[in-house]
């Protein structure tokens, strides 16, 4: 599978996100405070999975189909992101 270098710089961002909760849980953060960024990290990963998946369904349909959908890919990314 190929992915872009958008969706592999948004992976980083978790990275860092995830690296810094465990920096907040070391200093003993509030737990409220804790919860917010982990959700914050759900919704990025859910958003990527959401972006992978309509490229490799886009993808899939060009080159069965020998069609160019770029016009489809943000109408299936609201659709994927909206379940």
């Amino acid at each position: 599978m190929k992915c872009d270098t958008h969706i592999q710089t948004r992976l980083k961002k978790v990275s860092g996100q995830m690296n810094g909760i465990l920096k907040m849980m070391e200093d003993q953060r509030d737990c409220e405070d804790i919860v917010t960024q982990l959700s914050a990290v759900r919704a990025s990963v859910d958003k990527i999975i959401a972006l992978i998946t309509t490229q490799n369904l886009v993808d899939s349909i060009e080159e069965t189909y020998n069609i160019e959908l770029k016009d489809l890919e943000s109408e299936l990314a609201l659709f994927i992101r909206s379940r």
